[in-house]
């Protein structure tokens, strides 16, 4: 049985990381303080320092567990044999879509704050990195499974990269949007997976004609 200064402990440390996710989504990673978290948190920014090294550290911790539950969801449906290419694209789809908009108040903190590039070939150092890195190759695992073989990796990558941002124009235009989750589905989930069918036409017929073409 955990004693009273491990419930203690525990209590600050869950106050500290909801006043980080609170204030990362509202201010900014960069705009906000260790002092300002320590405050909002009810205690003294020496008392966060014992459980959090950094702002970097408390990334982390806030990204790491929900990454890693959707890049395991995602592998999930990758590998499952009875699914058929295009079923598999537009469920990873819409697990990606339905995160993001779930987590929509942490969405830039998960995806956005300290991020490199995720599409190039270098493994990044940083585990937030490397995992936002697997989210993007599992995406693109996905969609390649869909398509004719490319002429040339680079433009396996730039459909990839297409496909990506258009997954993220879909988040970012509903992240502010007042409506749920539940809501927002029943009203655009057609319409998120039209989306990606439009990406794979489009990128079936730019392979094809780069065939007759060369």
């Amino acid at each position: 049985m955990a004693s009273r200064q491990e419930l203690r402990s525990e209590e600050t440390k869950k106050a500290i990381l909801a006043a980080a996710a609170r204030m990362f989504s509202e201010k900014g990673f960069d705009a906000v303080s260790i002092r300002e978290i320590a405050k909002a948190a009810g205690c003294s920014h020496t008392t966060l320092y014992i459980y959090f090294q950094d702002k970097e550290a408390l990334l982390h911790q806030l990204s790491i567990g929900p990454l890693q539950s959707l890049r395991q969801q995602m592998e999930d449906v990758i590998a499952d044999p009875q699914l058929l290419p295009e079923a598999r694209l537009k469920l990873v789809s819409r697990l990606f879509i339905e995160f993001c908009l779930r987590h929509r108040t942490m969405y830039t903190v998960f995806f956005m704050v300290k991020a490199s590039r995720i599409d190039v070939q270098a493994e990044p150092t940083a585990e937030l990195q490397q995992l936002r890195t697997k989210l993007f190759d599992l995406l693109q695992k996905a969609l390649l499974q869909c398509l004719p073989q490319p002429a040339g990796e680079d433009l396996a990558l730039a459909h990839a990269r297409i496909y990506f941002y258009m997954l993220h124009g879909i988040v970012g235009t509903y992240t502010h949007s007042e409506e749920s989750l539940e809501q927002l589905l029943e009203r655009l989930a057609p319409t998120f997976d039209l989306g990606v069918e439009v990406v794979m036409a489009g990128c079936k017929q730019t392979i094809e004609r780069g065939v007759r073409e060369g």
